[in-house]
């Protein structure tokens, strides 16, 4: 929210209140907490009739300091509220001398001056990483009485910001004006699905501010030089996250909200699906299977989409009879072809479903002010929904869940979310509807989550989820949502997913293709590579199939050559796995993740990494002419063998069955000897391909076992231009080295 009109004046209508200046400290043990009247006390009679602003100083983990600013601070306890990881122990220092006061978390340090304007320095090893300077903190009343707390902290020249979500504009944040508030939006607006209060800065640091209520982000906007965040009510929590670099700040910012759960290695095959209006039923699905094995074209899951229940019965998790009389038998003959299987679903009770009745004489469905059922019919007719803040209601709606999990589903499609009122409803724990709003997602996938980690185990639940907020990276994995099937829709989602991989989302996937409307074959083709270049991928639809003969032959041969080469890479693609479920490093990764220092890589929005040695950049025309920019070095195409040297822009034409795929130098790549799924030993038999490596210098690769711990690692080093290898952890008795020179 903008409360300024220009520099000078605030808009009309609104009062602000701002500390002018310490009036006293008191240190804790670990803590420090600041007394900041509303104007600079000369005398005893200044402090009458004064507001005084209260701040703590905390840190809940090392390198993380918070921030609480507090007017009135009598109010309920907010709930919900995030669940963050605090209370480890760590070393904290807390210093006061006659000019400042001062708390170190690891290489983190507040300093706040006790003396003159209110000024607070965030540094690292005593340098300025970012600060709340005179006027940076606000309260501010509005004509009907409402109040926002406001800060700004520092905007750095050349400072680039990213995250809070998955924001499909302009990767960079820097100038925008930013809404924490989901919504059901597609993907080419402002609006987003999975909102994040986080932003990831250049500067190596990260901040999060603590509330899933709606938050206003104002990036270098309303006061160019800072970045100003405000919230309604009389107080403000906020994180600042120590790096230096972004991975670490990444590293620290899931430690305290949460770690991508490992996900299943079978999830990463491809997913294949009904699409969304289209009509089928079991002979149809087994000519979709049936096709895909006679043109060899490797399939993991099958997804059934909405329809797989009937019309306007949305949800009551009952197989349509007519479509689908044997679902038990059917999900079994599956299941023997070597398929998972998932489901579409959503906490939506229409009033015809047979859970809606029951769900209300349970009181078990969100409900109004005067007691009754909050309904409405955007989505489905008279629909309901389920109140996750009643223990009783989550187990009652996971037992339905539960009976599908019994006939065979291996997982959840967890669509919807974001559509969550917040006037007139009263939620069972007494949570503010405010707040809920975002909040709602988290508790939904959780629960559903949850069930099917108790069914099958740590590391082979998966979800497929739309909506989120900050610590929703727990419940992987998630997709893009509804985009057009066009190359400006191609771009948009990847914007969107480097900047969920920015807020700590170590897996994302998108509808191949596009989901509004049939892509052109061009569209479709160029897709493909980017779809099976990502951590998760799925040939999904709204109105008509995609299956790839749908399009023409060479579809076909696209999808069959990029889905053999990604199964090809899952020693590889496991390793990056386990960094997002271990360091919250995300698979596919902005290029400023892993060249900070290369500021010509800031705003790099059409291309990234997979894993820490690939650059991937999807072709986004249809006559194949795209530009993508290369880090120093020396880069290999993967699949031409051309050498490419780094620090500079290279245009490239490239037909449907390539696309830009360029390895590090250096880098040793593991390379499969299966290529029709991705479930085997990813120790037996693998390739290692070292690309353009340099006379005395070591390579080393991490081959991982089935569950993504380490299995062996293997050390290489160049003699007299031959490759030396030996296992120095683990076992490895299978395995090939090859140098890759160039082409």
């Amino acid at each position: 929210m903008k409360f300024t009109d220009g520099h000078w004046q605030l808009r009309e209508g609104l009062t602000r209140l701002r500390p002018a200046e310490v009036e006293s400290v008191e240190a804790g043990e670990r803590s420090l907490t600041v007394y900041a009247p509303a104007k600079r006390i000369v005398h005893r009679g200044d402090t009458l009739n004064q507001p005084l602003f209260t701040i703590t100083f905390s840190s809940p983990a090392l390198g993380i300091i918070g921030v609480r600013v507090r007017h009135h601070s009598g109010g309920r306890p907010p709930r919900p509220a995030y669940k963050l990881n605090e209370g480890d122990e760590h070393p904290v220092k807390v210093e006061v001398d006659a000019e400042t006061a001062r708390l170190t978390s690891g290489g983190l340090t507040v300093v706040i001056a006790l003396n003159g304007p209110w000024n607070v320095r965030f540094e690292r090893d005593g340098r300025f990483v970012t600060g709340s300077a005179a006027g940076s903190v606000g309260l501010i009343t509005d004509v009907a009485g409402r109040t926002y707390v406001h800060e700004q902290l520092a905007l750095g020249v050349g400072e680039t910001v990213y995250g809070l979500g998955e924001r499909f504009g302009p990767l960079v944040k820097n100038g925008q004006v930013v809404d924490i508030w989901n919504a059901d939006g597609g993907t080419s607006s402002e609006q987003a699905y999975k909102n994040v209060p986080f932003y990831l800065s250049s500067a190596g640091y990260g901040v999060l501010v603590d509330t899933p209520a709606h938050v206003s982000f104002e990036l270098g906007s309303e006061v160019v030089s800072r970045n100003q965040f405000s919230v309604e009510g009389q107080e403000l929590s906020y994180y600042v996250i120590d790096g230096p670099t972004p991975k670490e700040v990444l590293t620290r910012y899931t430690g305290l909200t949460g770690r991508p759960a490992r996900v299943p290695s079978w999830s990463m095959g491809l997913w294949l699906s009904t699409s969304f209006t289209t009509d089928y039923n079991e002979p149809t699905v087994t000519s979709f299977v049936d096709g895909m094995a006679e043109r060899d074209l490797p399939l993991s899951v099958f997804h059934f989409d909405c329809f797989w229940m009937r019309q306007f019965h949305w949800c009551d998790f009952l197989w349509d009879p007519a479509a689908f009389p044997d679902p038990a038998g059917m999900l079994q003959r599956l299941k023997a072809r070597g398929l998972r299987i998932s489901l579409w679903i959503n906490p939506y009770i229409a009033q015809r479903s047979v859970l809606f009745e029951e769900g209300r004489e349970l009181g078990y469905l969100l409900k109004r002010a005067d007691g009754s059922v909050w309904q409405w019919d955007m989505w489905q007719a008279g629909m309901g929904i389920v109140d996750f803040t009643n223990p009783a209601a989550t187990a009652w709606f996971r037992s339905k869940l539960q009976a599908l999990i019994d006939i065979g589903v291996d997982c959840f499609k967890t669509d919807f979310g974001e559509r969550i009122p917040t006037e007139d409803v009263v939620w069972s724990d007494g949570a503010d509807p405010g707040r809920m709003h975002n909040y709602y997602p988290h508790l939904y996938n959780e629960a559903v989550f949850d069930l099917l980690r108790d069914n099958r185990g740590e590391g082979d639940a998966l979800l497929f989820a739309r909506s989120a907020t900050a610590g929703g990276q727990q419940f992987p994995v998630h997709w893009g949502g509804d985009c057009e099937s066009t190359f400006e829709a191609m771009a948009e989602s990847l914007r969107g997913g480097l900047s969920l991989a920015a807020s700590g989302f170590g897996y994302w996937s998108h509808d191949i293709g596009g989901f509004e409307g049939t892509p052109d074959p061009a569209v479709f083709k160029r897709w493909v590579p980017f779809g099976l270049l990502s951590s998760h991928s799925r040939l999904h639809g709204s109105g008509s199939y995609r299956v790839p003969w749908a399009f023409n032959d060479e579809a076909v041969d696209v999808l069959r050559s990029f889905t053999k080469l990604k199964l090809s890479l899952m020693p590889y693609l496991a390793v990056a796995a386990s960094e997002a479920h271990t360091a919250g490093t995300p698979m596919m990764r902005p290029m400023v993740l892993e060249f900070p220092s290369d500021p010509a890589v800031a705003y790099l929005d059409r291309q990234y990494m997979l894993g820490p040695e690939l650059l991937v950049a999807p072709v986004m025309s249809a006559e194949g002419e795209t530009r993508f920019y290369l880090p120093e070095g020396l880069w290999t195409d993967l699949l031409t063998g051309e050498r490419l040297a780094g620090s500079r822009w290279v245009t490239r034409t490239y037909g449907f069955d390539r696309l830009p795929l360029l390895v590090r130098q250096g880098a040793v790549v593991a390379f499969g000897s299966v290529d029709d799924r991705p479930e085997y030993d990813w120790v037996e038999d693998v390739e290692l391909r070292w690309f353009e490596p340099v006379e005395g210098e070591v390579g080393r690769v991490r081959l991982p076992g089935p569950d993504g711990e380490t299995a062996a690692v293997i050390e290489l080093t160049l003699v007299d231009g031959a490759p030396q290898s030996r296992v120095v952890e683990g076992v490895c008795e299978r395995y090939e080295v090859k140098v890759v020179l160039g082409g």
